[in-house]
């Protein structure tokens, strides 16, 4: 999985097979993050470059909703988030910390609109009311 990264905003890590299991690569992150997959056919594609800048954009953000950005831009990998996703081209996907897919959008979409759609969700309501997670 030469392309896919975890960013936890502010520290990157390689995921490797050693860190997430093949079968569930996201198992990991399930009820301590949200992952934020971001898949593109090459880390070139304008919509790509433009998803990732935009939420870097808002780290505070990301780093308040315990959000961790995945992103694969190598699909000849056959990286176990893609057989797990099947993504088509470019593709952005909130999971929430329950494991369930949350959005899923073949388009760049802007940190507020991710935030607002976090927002709504009941446990991150009740992590803003000071409830546990």
């Amino acid at each position: 999985m030469r392309h896919a990264l975890a960013l936890f905003i502010g520290f990157a890590a390689l995921i490797a097979g050693s860190v997430v299991a093949d079968d569930d690569p996201i198992a990991a992150y399930k009820w301590e993050a949200r992952p934020v997959i971001i898949f593109a056919d090459s880390e070139k594609d304008p919509r790509f470059q433009r998803q990732v800048a935009n939420l870097s954009s808002r780290s505070d953000d990301m780093t308040e909703r315990d959000v961790v950005i995945l992103m694969d831009t190598d699909p000849s990998a056959g990286s176990a988030l893609r057989q797990m996703f099947r993504p088509r081209d470019f593709q952005i996907i909130l999971i929430g910390k329950d494991g369930e897919i949350k959005l899923r959008r073949p388009h760049p979409i802007t940190a507020e609109d991710l935030n607002r759609q976090i927002d709504r969700m009941p446990m991150r309501r009740r992590e803003m009311n000071g409830g546990q997670s």
